[in-house]
């Protein structure tokens, strides 16, 4: 069975920003990049960490990857592929989710 959990109106996070979560004690992000959203579980794949600098910054100064505050990996936007940094080649959890009437859903 199919679980849906609507987190957020999709309004409220324009393109090339990012929108941390909280959600029974898991903590997500969403990114918005060419007018897609992404979501992954907010965790560095190296040491676990969460990846955001301050609340909601997730990306790089060029908005054009997701970027860990610890140690500076680059996360491809679209896959999670780390790019640069100590974990290159792994990738972020990617969280399945949907647009149901102009909100992200989790769907689990």
């Amino acid at each position: 069975m199919t679980t849906v959990t609507p987190l957020f109106n999709i309004s409220e996070l324009a393109d090339n920003s990012a929108k941390g979560l909280e959600l029974n004690q898991r903590n997500l992000f969403a990114v918005s990049h060419k007018g897609q959203i992404y979501l992954y579980e907010n965790r560095c794949p190296h040491k676990g960490v969460p990846l955001e600098w301050m609340p909601d910054t997730f990306l790089d100064i060029e908005k054009q990857f997701i970027q860990c505050s610890t140690h500076g990996a680059l996360f491809t936007i679209d896959e999670g592929f780390c790019i640069a940094g100590p974990c290159s080649g792994a990738r972020l959890t990617a969280v399945a989710c949907e647009i149901i009437n102009g909100q992200l859903c989790l769907v689990e």
